[in-house]
Formats: C-alpha cells, structure tokens, sequence
C-alpha cells in the first residue's frame, strides 16, 4: 500500500501540468508542420531553446522585459523558421521526408554547438516577472503564480490555435492549400506563402514555449535536446498530425510523468516511451491519428 501524502502528490500533479504545458505547446508546433505540411522538424527543440535565449538576450543587452519578450521572441523565432522554409525546405520539398529531417536535426546540432561555444553548457538564471512572484498556499498545496501562469497560457494559446484550425476559414484554407495544392492555385490562393506562414507559426509556438520556460528551468543550449526525444513521443502517441491529440496527449502525459514521480520515481524518465511503445503495439496510427 502507498503511504499517500496529498500535499506530495498535488505537488507532482503541478509539477507535471506544467512540464505538460510545454509538451502540448511543442507537440503541437510539431504536429502543425507534419500534419499541414508532412515536414519532420527536428529543430523545433533548437527553436524552444532560441526562444528561451531570445527572452535572457533581449533583457540583458537589450532591456526588453519578459511581458515584451512574451510577443517579439516569438515573432522572431517565428521569422527564422521562415526563413528555414524559403531557404532550406523548400528546395527538398518533392524530395524523400528523410531529407528534411535529415536537414532539421544537422541544423539543430549546428545552433546548439555555436550557443554552446558562445556561453557554455552551464545554464543562466531569468528571473520571474515582478508582478507574477508569490504564489497562494491552498488547502491541499501551494501554488506560485507563476506556475498558474504557465498552465493558463499554455491552455488558451492551444486552445485558440486549435480553434482556428479547425473551426475557422483560415484554417480551412490551410488544410486544402497543403491537400490540394493544384487546385488552391486555380482559385488564386498563394500555397507557397500558406506554407511558409504555417511552418513559421509552428516554430513561432516552440519560441513561446521556450520565453515561458526562462524563468523556471535554467536557459541553457541543451534544454531543447533534452525535451524533443519526449515531445517526439508524445506526437506519436496523440497521432502524428492530430492538432487535438497532440495538445491532450501533452498534458496528459505530463500529468502521468508527475504522478509516475511520486509513485515510483525511478520510472519517471521512462513512462512516457513504455506508453508510446504500447500505443505503436495497439494502434499504430496514435490515440488520436486517422488509419492511412
């Protein structure tokens, strides 16, 4: 029997939202690119890290405060993954998948190594926003603002770009750009601006995750390898391409990592594959994917 200790176990459950929040803001980058434009990104950690310094760069050199930060890194994590599409993707478009990934893992490498080179492996402090410090202590826990803060966020910017995907014409002109290129062309819609737009915002989605992550983890050119082999498998498990299943199998997953915490620690860093493996084993497509 387990001797249960509810302010241990909320405490898990909290620490496993937010690393949650995160999962579900990355997957879902991720399965934004792969589902819309069949890209496998492998440098979607190299752009969560991007936002992460962005966010310690724009406060130290350039005295951009985090709320600030909280818009501009993400429209310029978003830019570079621009800029990557134009420049580097488009030209292996017709190309084997195995191309792209190829390119995104060699340059995630390559960012890791020059922030490595220009501020070492050891991470660097960002400190919480004035007017998010504290926290409220509960019956069952105690709860700092700025992890409330996290979780809400994250919530409402998945939740919104789950709406527009799929509730509004935007996100119907996305599908059918990236379905039925041909004849989105006939009716004068610019395919190549959807793409391009669609993979900047879901690199744009990995720099947010990484501005809100600053302040809790240490900002360090190795966290975005570190998160991607899980965020990886929680797309596989949700069902690679499925913009819902991406952002439930986030949390969930998160909130199963934090109770695998308390209940058996040793197998924290493991549950999530033990999970994947046995949904690939079940049902090869993920909880949420389509047969193909």
């Amino acid at each position: 029997m387990f001797d249960i200790n509810l302010f241990g176990l909320f405490g898990q459950l909290l620490v496993g939202l937010i690393n949650g929040s995160f999962y579900a803001l990355l997957s879902l980058g991720l399965a934004i690119i792969f589902g819309l434009l069949r890209i496998i990104n492998f440098a979607q950690g190299a752009m969560y890290m991007l936002g992460a310094f962005g966010a310690w760069l724009g406060l130290h050199y350039l005295g951009i405060n985090y709320w600030v930060a909280l818009f501009v890194v993400p429209l310029f994590v978003g830019g570079i993954g621009v800029l990557m599409e134009r420049y580097l993707l488009r030209p292996i478009a017709n190309e084997d998948h195995l191309y792209s990934l190829l390119l995104t893992f060699g340059l995630a490498l390559a960012l890791q190594g020059v922030f490595t080179h220009a501020f070492g492996s050891s991470g660097l402090s960002y400190n919480i926003p004035e007017a998010l410090k504290g926290g409220n202590r509960l019956p069952f826990m105690y709860l700092p603002n700025y992890r409330a803060w996290i979780i809400v966020a994250s919530l409402v910017v998945c939740g919104a770009t789950w709406y527009m995907i799929e509730k509004t014409k935007l996100g119907a002109y996305l599908r059918a750009g990236t379905e039925n290129p041909a004849l989105m062309q006939a009716f004068g819609i610019n395919v190549p601006l959807i793409v391009t737009a669609t993979f900047g915002f879901g690199v744009a989605l990995a720099g947010l995750a990484g501005v809100l992550a600053a302040p809790v983890y240490s900002v360090s050119p190795d966290m975005g390898s570190n998160i991607l082999i899980v965020v990886f498998a929680i797309v596989v498990i949700g069902g690679m391409g499925s913009i819902g299943g991406a952002i439930l199998t986030g949390l969930g997953m998160g909130v199963v990592e934090g109770l695998t915490k308390y209940f058996y620690p040793e197998a924290s860093t493991t549950v999530i594959f033990a999970v994947m493996v046995i949904v690939l084993l079940t049902k090869p497509a993920g909880l949420f994917g389509k047969e193909t």
